[in-house]
């Protein structure tokens, strides 16, 4: 099988800083049915949970003596030339460039607007195995009060290119298309074609939504689901607060506070062909 690869300039990864580890590691395999494997050596300060489903790697779980929270990673080939780009356009450093083990190199940043997002320099692992699956990642997506200046920020951060579609702003990476389509995805073009997507969808890889002017810009992560309602049941039962729930003509979806705090949106696909 065809290891999923990220270009740069593509969110790759996600993963969740927990007070709890165990905890966390129980309620999310409790909604998503993820399984976990330990990536940190054994006496090492903290943990890092590698999430799974099906034996490929999902997301992240990881020890935080801070507030929960879930991260987006951004693919780059190089994470110290990469930081000293992004400082050039704009952007903070929250953690300078480290190695994570074998698995890669990252580092931590905020943009001009205060939203905090990650880099990640692959090396033995390459970024989410699984996407667009029940129980796995679907989309990041940036939520700030001032759209235009974020998307300035990343146009010149990372190539990216904004579509506006009326309904929803669309962030696109030119060409991802066309890797998913030469590597893990043949299918894509035929696929979206079929449920009548917007021009480019075959490059997308995040959206932006506009906050309430006294909020904070973030990124937030959203997963698939198969059944909303039953993600709903599921969360609480495993103590967590649903925040609120949306339906439009595309998704089912429900904002999610999971036990220690951090915010997730479950969201099921319901194309208008059905």
């Amino acid at each position: 099988m065809t290891q999923r690869t990220y270009p740069q300039g593509v969110p790759c990864w996600i993963d969740t800083g927990q007070p709890d580890v165990e905890a966390a590691a129980v309620f999310y395999a409790g909604i998503f049915g993820w399984t976990f494997e330990d990536a940190m050596p054994a006496g090492a300060p903290g943990r890092y949970l590698i999430a799974k489903l099906d034996g490929q790697d999902v997301a992240g779980v990881a020890s935080t003596q801070g507030a929960a929270a879930w991260s987006t990673y951004v693919s780059v080939e190089d994470a110290d030339v990469a930081v000293q780009r992004l400082v050039a356009a704009g952007a903070a450093v929250r953690t300078a460039p480290a190695d994570a083990g074998e698995g890669g190199r990252s580092a931590a940043l905020t943009d001009p607007e205060g939203a905090e997002f990650r880099i990640w320099q692959a090396r033995r692992r390459f970024g989410a195995q699984v996407v667009n699956q029940p129980g796995a990642w679907n989309f990041s997506d940036l939520h700030t009060p001032t759209p235009g200046a974020a998307i300035k920020f990343y146009e010149d951060a990372f190539g990216w290119q904004v579509d506006d579609l009326g309904f929803a702003m669309m962030i696109r990476r030119p060409g991802y298309g066309d890797h998913l389509e030469a590597t893990v995805d043949p299918g894509i073009r035929a696929r979206q074609s079929g449920l009548a997507a917007p021009p480019g969808f075959e490059d997308a890889i995040a959206w932006i939504a506009t906050t309430a002017p006294a909020e904070p810009s973030r990124w937030h992560v959203s997963f698939t689901v198969a059944d909303r309602d039953q993600t709903v049941v599921d969360a609480e039962r495993l103590g967590a607060q649903v925040l609120s729930q949306n339906d439009t003509e595309w998704t089912r979806t429900a904002l999610i506070r999971d036990p220690q705090g951090a915010e997730f949106t479950a969201s099921q696909f319901t194309p208008p062909s059905g």
